[in-house]
């Protein structure tokens, strides 16, 4: 499935130049923060001059808004894409949660970025990625009131179970790789039995 953001992400750029400014950004961001990072260092790293940004990308706001929403971006369509609307419930929780771990946990920096940079961007900036948040958010919740009504899942709150199996895999991209959880995939493994737990999810039958 097509994320409806798609139009939008690539009204930020998608010329090689652009990206390869997004992905030193990112880089930059993640690892001295938003705020003590320079666009004049953005070009630097890239060999470039500073006006050589400004075509691309006016202001550093904007640049991080670029890389924050096309990194939301890419998570939503990874849920899209791994949501098959035909398969149960329970299948369907453990497709999309997976996803949604692994991808924090191999786009690290970009989440990083994505996830806790958001008070940097403008009001204007912020509402639109906050609705990509809730279109996120949304897809957990259709799932698991789907479980709930077919008799899959038994949830105390459908609203705290979402912002608990977001907050969680979100956080991932703090932390990931560990000394204990170095593989995305086990460690997503764990993640879904844990939100099969949250949800109070009917035992898989052998």
């Amino acid at each position: 499935m097509d994320s409806p953001l798609s139009a939008l992400v690539s009204e930020l750029g998608t010329s090689k130049a652009a990206a390869r400014i997004r992905a030193a950004a990112v880089e930059m961001f993640a690892t001295q923060g938003y705020s003590s990072t320079t666009t004049r260092q953005i070009a630097a790293s890239l060999d470039l001059s500073p006006g050589a940004v400004y075509p691309h990308y006016k202001t550093k706001e904007s640049l991080l808004y670029a890389t924050s929403l096309e990194g939301h971006h890419a998570v939503l369509t990874a849920l899209f894409d791994a949501d098959d609307e035909s398969a149960p419930a329970s299948q369907r929780l453990a497709a999309t949660v997976t996803a949604f771990v692994t991808w924090h946990a191999d786009h690290s920096a970009a989440a990083r970025v994505a996830q806790y940079e958001l008070r940097s961007l403008s009001p204007e900036h912020y509402e639109i990625i906050a609705d990509v948040r809730r279109a996120t958010s949304r897809v957990f919740h259709r799932i698991i009131d789907a479980g709930t009504a077919a008799g899959e899942f038994h949830p105390v709150d459908v609203g705290a179970a979402v912002l608990a199996i977001t907050s969680l895999g979100v956080d991932v991209s703090r932390w990931f790789p560990s000394h204990a959880y170095s593989d995305a995939d086990a460690l997503a493994a764990i993640y879904v039995e844990l939100v099969r737990g949250m949800v109070r999810a009917s035992p898989v039958d052998d």
